[in-house]
């Protein structure tokens, strides 16, 4: 390691180093890098923030020899508001995504469930429910709810640009959303016959279920009866990829070798190797703090050790 280069006010200036620090995101906001390693149809996703994450730490480091690690094929990706710009809006931040779904169903353009909603806390299914969204036709589901629980719905569920409507029934409010009516009515007449009792409690994994359809429903399963009904329209919003550098527990950058990029340190997103198939919320931030501080601290013993 000997500098970085940069571009700064359109010219291109070299800033002498003994040791630097990749701290970036992933390639989530690069639709050729999504379709080539996350899949058919990863292009037309939205990005739920900056973008500026294009995976360009990850190309620098892999040109100069660095290992690729993690699981390439796979990112956190969520239920985002369908008519979300393509990236992240810095006036609504967070609000497009759509978190309240263990305490309705979801279903597809046909009227269609597709995942248990009530698997479990929506802290350990929502990153991974975004990429089972793709996969509907049309590339969109909808959350639906009756009026028992709306007053749990999250804060998101309210902005002025959520995209939703509310009718007297099933069948009108399927025509609202576009979603075929019979489909959403069959669905619904037999997901309220397949509710099992139980005492609902938003609070924990109440066990109220379903019995005898597929996919279940195994916590937060009530009979959706009370009109009028709601529901919102939502696609697959991309948080940021998983799969990226190899690197020590103190950070420095494994080549394809397994021996040390001398002086090249990784943190933030381009990391691979620490999620897969599933994310934990809030362990991302978590991540980035530990990883940080610990390349920080390497890159610094590193260049006084080479002074």
């Amino acid at each position: 390691m000997t500098g970085v280069r940069a571009s700064v006010g359109g010219h291109v200036r070299t800033f002498p180093t003994r040791a630097a620090v990749l701290a970036a995101g992933g390639f989530e906001a690069n639709p050729q890098m999504r379709a080539a390693y996350l899949g058919p149809d990863w292009d037309l996703a939205k990005v739920r923030g900056t973008p500026y994450n294009t995976g360009d730490g990850i190309q620098m480091a892999l040109a100069v020899g660095a290992q690729p690690f993690g699981h390439w094929s796979g990112c956190h990706a969520v239920a985002w508001d369908a008519n979300a710009p393509a990236h992240g809006d810095r006036k609504i931040a967070d609000l497009f995504q759509k978190h309240s779904y263990p305490f309705g169903l979801i279903v597809n353009r046909d009227g269609r469930r597709f995942v248990d909603e009530g698997a479990d806390f929506r802290n350990y299914t929502y990153a991974k429910y975004g990429r089972e969204i793709l996969k509907q036709p049309g590339h969109v589901a909808f959350q639906l709810f009756d009026q028992k629980v709306l007053q749990l719905l999250r804060d998101e569920y309210r902005i002025a640009e959520v995209t939703r409507a509310e009718a007297g029934t099933w069948g009108e409010l399927a025509q609202k959303l576009e979603i075929d009516p019979a489909g959403l009515e069959q669905t619904m007449a037999e997901y309220n016959g397949a509710v099992v009792g139980g005492v609902f409690n938003p609070t924990v994994k109440d066990g109220c279920r379903t019995q005898g359809i597929a996919p279940p429903k195994s916590n937060w399963a009530q009979r959706l009866d009370s009109p009028p009904y709601v529901g919102y329209a939502v696609t697959c919003g991309i948080t940021f990829t998983f799969g990226g550098l190899r690197i020590t527990p103190d950070t420095a950058v494994l080549d394809t070798e397994g021996r040390e990029l001398p002086g090249l340190y990784a943190c933030g997103e381009l990391v691979g190797g620490l999620f897969y198939h599933n994310y934990p919320g809030g362990s991302g931030l978590m991540a980035g703090a530990v990883f940080g501080r610990l390349a920080g601290s390497a890159a610094g013993a590193f260049a006084l050790q080479h002074e």
